[in-house]
């Protein structure tokens, strides 16, 4: 069986890449095709595996890639996938959208149906900060988008959606059913701390979705100790507003990361996430998530077992449930365990699995039959 990954593009260490990781793991000769790979902040894929499509080539191809998104369908269905037996892309926009041959089988791990085409659309052109020119062209744009998206979705013969959640929305605007398979937590790379010391965390992609602004709002009321890791457009913006007891860390590496999540009283998830790997990673160190109740996280927090679910996106909510949480209230090894099974291991042979099953299915016209009924 001669399989082949396909990624949107390489552009930043997120969740969505660590799965593609954990693909390249499972099937490590498989060539990897993206848009383009970013080989300063994407490392740990071998670069002789990587196949780019034309726009890393483009002026600026790499560091202002947004420029070329009218582009990114085209250069999707360019990708060379005829020699393939199986075809699994790793998507929330464009890498479902490939050409493959009809006796190729082709499986799409999806992150999420694009927000900016659909659940949040609507949102995303309301803060565009341009012209009103743009404002004025984008809307039309994204029609466009939207409408080659939805095509795209009839060259995939099976999905798996990264969480209940995400299957509802491939249902909702894909009407195609999924299996559901969580992203994968490294555990044997964490562990418990000998001691929890006296602050809180919260981290990731500093992007203005993820709400850090409520953590920030709260904690300078609440004058308790935070530390926030991670990059992206909104640090500044979130360093002007916060007071002192709150510490940006910026940039940290896996290893900082796991310290940085075991020894904290507890992890801060204020956003409204398809999975959220961050708040299992924290899990996996042990320590208790207080999250927002929906979403990714109100699948995996298990409250008053491993966490606490606020009600609000709001930080009003969150400041009342920091204001009644008691850190020693918690057993680590129990919140351990439950993360465990969110482990790479399962999450690489259960992906195993649905793709021999579904190939077998495939050899055998059963997937084709039901997608034409």
């Amino acid at each position: 069986m001669k399989i082949a990954l396909v990624h949107d593009y390489l552009a930043q260490d997120g969740g969505a890449e660590r799965v593609l990781k954990a693909f390249h793991e499972i099937w490590p000769e498989a060539p990897i095709f993206v848009l383009f790979h970013d080989t300063k902040k994407i490392k740990y894929l071998p670069k002789e595996n990587i196949r780019q499509s034309f726009i890393s080539r483009l002026p600026l191809g790499k560091k202002c890639f947004q420029w070329y998104l009218p582009l990114m369908p085209l250069a999707t269905e360019q990708h060379n996938l005829g020699d393939f037996d199986v075809v699994i892309s790793s998507t929330s926009s464009f890498a479902k959208g490939v050409i493959t041959h009809p006796n190729t089988l082709h499986i799409s791990y999806c992150h999420t149906p694009p927000r900016y085409l659909w659940a949040d659309a609507n949102e995303y052109v309301s803060n565009l900060k341009r012209s009103g020119m743009v404002k004025f062209f984008i809307p039309r744009f994204l029609h466009k988008l939207r409408m080659w998206d939805r095509m795209s979705v009839d060259r995939v013969d099976h999905f798996i959606a990264n969480s209940k959640t995400v299957r509802l929305r491939i249902q909702k605007y894909y009407r195609r059913d999924s299996d559901v398979v969580y992203p994968p937590v490294e555990m044997e790379k964490t562990g418990l701390a000998e001691k929890i010391e006296n602050y809180f965390s919260a981290g990731g992609r500093l992007v203005p979705y993820k709400r850090f602004d409520l953590i920030v709002k709260a904690f300078n009321r609440l004058g308790l100790k935070l530390k926030i890791f991670g990059t992206g457009p909104e640090r500044d913006n979130l360093k002007k507003i916060a007071k002192p007891n709150i510490e940006f860390l910026g940039y940290v590496d896996e290893k900082e990361k796991k310290e940085i999540l075991g020894k904290s009283s507890a992890f801060i998830h204020p956003q409204l996430e398809d999975a959220g790997i961050t708040a299992l990673e924290a899990m996996a160190c042990g320590r208790p998530v207080i999250a927002y109740g929906a979403g990714g996280a109100a699948e995996t927090v298990l409250p008053g077992e491993t966490g606490v679910l606020f009600p609000l996106q709001t930080w009003e909510s969150l400041f009342d449930t920091v204001l009644n949480f008691n850190p020693e209230n918690w057993d680590g090894t129990k919140i351990r365990e439950h993360a465990a099974q969110f482990g790479i291991d399962n999450f690489k042979q259960t992906i195993k699995k649905i793709v021999g099953d579904r190939y077998e299915e495939f050899n055998k016209g059963l997937i084709q039959e039901s997608l034409l009924r």
